[in-house]
């Protein structure tokens, strides 16, 4: 009998019980998911979403060419082909006497996005010389991204938007990336506060071009949010919003980006102001981090309380608008031997002190958000999930659940498959599932030594897993 359906005969009366109804299962078909966020889960017992910090390594740039300079910053950095490309505001300014040294859009090139070189382009002249690294002159930010959407045309494969003289966004085009010209005179968005790092691409995953830049919202620096089908035309910018119970705060910048391994997934890098604090000896007031958070459409937000990089030791680090995180992640090689390929961030350091540095962060694949186990052990039970076979190895090989995670030595994760009314699948129970430990990006799950499961493929399955002294930091059927 169903397990919730019931019946009895009571003097020649049947009483029938029916089970609640349950929501629709969520499609994850083949995408990676990770646990960023508790839309995949459904129950926690003694486990938590744990935000992780990425590791300093070394400075990438440095910005002391007569062109650049002490306020140099807005970073952006994206993988070409086999370079990677940084591009970057160089910019003076002297505390004492107030005046700025201009503004102008300069760029950087890295063969691994560890050593970078400032090549001499010959396209803008500085001082009497064209041998330098500017490609554009008099933004006070320039924020450069390859387009993916399939229409683009060859004069337009780069864009970028910018403050222009007036206020607003004015859209630029590029057939190589270093050589720019004004898509159109006028600004393409007029609502908001421009004076930040704004910035847009194209979201393969909804077919638009997205945009995320800064206003102020009854005082407070706050992200707006507008789409467009030809990066010309955009919507009116609306006030991106927070999980209830998340204080304003003053973003500076966002750094938002589509996850590269999970692009329906937007990650966001703003760098938080806080504008009364001093505590380094320094004429200009306020200090800064760099927080996280994430969204599934762009508007909702999910953003970490707690610092996702601290200014640290350094008191450089500690006077006003340093740490602010780079538009961008890059795919790196492991910095330790017999790695996997991390993730490389970039932070600024040095801004007002001079020169300013851009250094260099790492973090897993992944390694954002987990789900962490103490070492008495926890776990939890997804929401009812469908999955897919791969279209492009169906009815051949195998279908696995696979998952990136990370134990302690005596640490363990065993994973269930259960049916969406919680009644574990035989052969994968709990007893069924291999022991789970170690630490890696991509394992497959296995149950007496089996890890297929085409044939539950379409069919609501909940994952019911056990941990202790692990992280799990995301799951993917393939």
């Amino acid at each position: 009998m169903h397990p919730f359906v019931s019946s009895a005969i009571r003097a020649g009366v049947v009483l029938l019980l029916v089970a609640p109804a349950f929501a629709q299962p969520l499609d994850i078909g083949t995408r990676l998911e990770p646990l960023v966020d508790d839309y995949l889960i459904d129950s926690m017992d003694n486990v938590a979403l744990q935000l992780h910090h990425p590791i300093a390594r070394e400075i990438a740039l440095t910005t002391d060419a007569p062109w650049e300079g002490n306020t140099s910053c807005y970073v952006t950095v994206f993988q070409d082909g086999d370079l990677f490309r940084m591009y970057y505001r160089g910019s003076d300014y002297n505390v004492e006497t107030e005046e700025h040294g201009g503004q102008r859009a300069c760029y950087a090139e890295s063969t691994d996005g560890i050593h970078w070189t400032k090549p001499e382009l010959g396209i803008i002249e500085f001082e009497g010389s064209k041998a330098n690294n500017i490609v554009w002159e008099g933004v006070h930010n320039f924020a450069p991204f390859k387009d993916a959407n399939p229409d683009c045309a060859p004069e337009a494969l780069y864009k970028a938007l910018a403050s222009g003289p007036d206020k607003g966004l004015i859209a630029f085009q590029s057939p190589d990336g270093l050589h720019w010209s004004l898509i159109r005179e006028e600004p393409v968005i007029t609502v908001g506060a421009f004076d930040s790092q704004n910035l847009a691409f194209w979201d393969t995953v909804r077919g638009q071009y997205v945009d995320f830049h800064r206003g102020f919202n009854e005082g407070v620096r706050a992200i707006m949010m507008a789409t467009s089908q030809d990066f010309v035309n955009w919507t009116d910018p609306q006030w991106i919003t927070y999980t209830e119970g998340t204080p304003p705060e003053h973003l500076y910048t966002n750094a938002t980006i589509a996850y590269p391994r999970a692009p329906h997934i937007f990650m966001a890098f703003p760098k938080r102001f806080v504008p009364d604090r001093k505590p380094v000896d320094h004429p200009v007031t306020g200090v800064s981090d760099a927080v996280f958070m994430t969204s599934r459409d762009g508007m909702q937000w999910n953003r970490w309380r707690e610092a996702f990089v601290r200014p640290g030791l350094q008191d450089t680090r500690w006077v006003n608008r340093n740490n602010m995180t780079a538009w961008g992640i890059l795919r790196t090689k492991g910095t330790l031997p017999d790695t996997p390929d991390e993730y490389s961030l970039y932070l600024t350091e040095g801004y007002y002190v001079g020169p300013c540095h851009y250094r260099r962060f790492t973090i897993r694949q992944d390694g954002f958000v987990s789900v962490n186990a103490p070492a008495e052990g926890g776990s939890f039970t997804t929401k009812p999930l469908t999955f897919s076979d791969d279209p492009e190895v169906k009815g051949a090989g195998e279908v696995e659940l696979v998952i990136n995670f990370s134990t302690s030595a005596a640490g363990t994760i065993r994973i269930e498959l259960q049916d969406e009314f919680g009644a574990a699948i035989p052969g994968h129970t709990l007893n069924d599932c291999d022991e789970i430990y170690g630490d890696t990006i991509e394992r497959a799950v296995t149950w007496g030594g089996n890890a297929e499961l085409r044939e539950l493929a379409g069919k609501p399955v909940r994952l019911h897993i056990t941990m202790n002294e692990a992280d799990l930091y995301s799951i993917r059927f393939r």
